[in-house]
């Protein structure tokens, strides 16, 4: 097996993991998890959403997010765009990478963006087009790339020639998303073998859902195909309120764990990640769903209850 010398982990917990959060959050709440993750060496920190407000009002303040983030040199802070007015919103913000949202089923699409998969891409295409005017970096994301709530099982087919679209209107970059979690590694190692005989692998990501407990047996099963970017989201927040019964991602502690005992290269300070996640859970007042992350904080608990004993 070769696996990559280093990987570049795309933290979505801001965005994604925050979208479906029932709980009121402030703005100076994502920024200062946004700080936190980028001075623990984060390098891609998706920081919201220019989206309706009446859909996701999670995201309803991403501008005031995004005007109060510390930007630090060499990180990027891409927003999600579903169209051309949440695209002027963006760039009124000042963005400089956008990501857009397609899925490989044609019910999903049509819950989560009220339109069908051809007219999604019309969508995308304009919204693409004038991006490359502004020189703003485009990353796409595809979800239920290996299952849908509604149809079942998803053709990798359809998702190649998806892919192989987006990545044809000028996006650098094509997340895979196992939306609803029920991949496994074969089916992940033969989703990204298919997609990768069209698109490149170097522009393919993926991002997996842990519904099923196998976010990171898949993450590993795709390593040696030469993917070196992992999408996640810090303390394994998420979910979808597109998809029920879905479960939040691939927590990010977990994965650097598992990427730090492979021997490969993140740029990742493991404490301060650590540090983050009991910030947002506490915020949340909800447990953090990392294994990891809960097994190194207790032996810490222990460590310092037995210095005082």
């Amino acid at each position: 097996m070769t696996l990559p010398r280093k990987v570049r982990i795309v933290e979505v917990g801001p965005r994604d993991g925050l979208q479906n959060e029932s709980v009121p959050l402030s703005a100076d709440v994502k920024v200062a998890l946004i700080e936190q993750l980028a001075a623990a060496g984060l390098q891609t920190i998706e920081a919201g959403a220019f989206v309706s407000p009446k859909w996701v009002p999670q995201m309803a303040d991403t501008a005031e997010v995004l005007a109060a983030i510390d930007a630090r040199p060499g990180v990027s802070y891409p927003v999600l765009v579903p169209n051309l007015r949440g695209l002027d919103a963006a760039l009124a913000a000042g963005v400089t990478e956008i990501s857009v949202f397609a899925a490989a089923s044609e019910t999903f699409s049509q819950r989560n963006i009220n339109c069908s998969i051809g007219e999604s891409l019309k969508r995308f295409a304009e919204v693409t087009a004038k991006a490359h005017k502004s020189k703003i970096r485009i990353r796409a994301y595809i979800s239920c790339v290996l299952g849908c709530p509604y149809e079942g099982a998803v053709s990798p087919t359809v998702v190649t020639d998806l892919a192989t679209r987006l990545a044809d209107l000028g996006c650098y970059e094509v997340s895979l998303g196992d939306t609803i979690g029920v991949g496994t590694p074969l089916a992940a190692r033969r989703l990204v073998e298919t997609v990768g005989t069209k698109v490149p692998i170097e522009r393919l990501a993926v991002h997996f859902h842990d519904t099923y407990g196998q976010a990171l047996a898949n993450i590993y099963a795709t390593l040696d195909l030469g993917i070196s970017v992992i999408d996640s989201a810090i303390a394994g927040l998420g979910g979808c309120p597109y998809a029920p019964g879905a479960s939040g991602n691939a927590a990010t502690e977990d994965v650097l764990y598992m990427l730090q005992g492979l021997g490969i290269e993140t740029g990742i300070d493991l404490d301060k990640l650590l540090d983050a996640g009991a910030y947002i859970t506490a915020i949340l007042g909800r447990k953090n769903q990392s294994k990891a992350a809960t097994a190194l904080l207790n032996r810490l608990d222990q460590a310092q209850r037995a210095g005082t004993c």
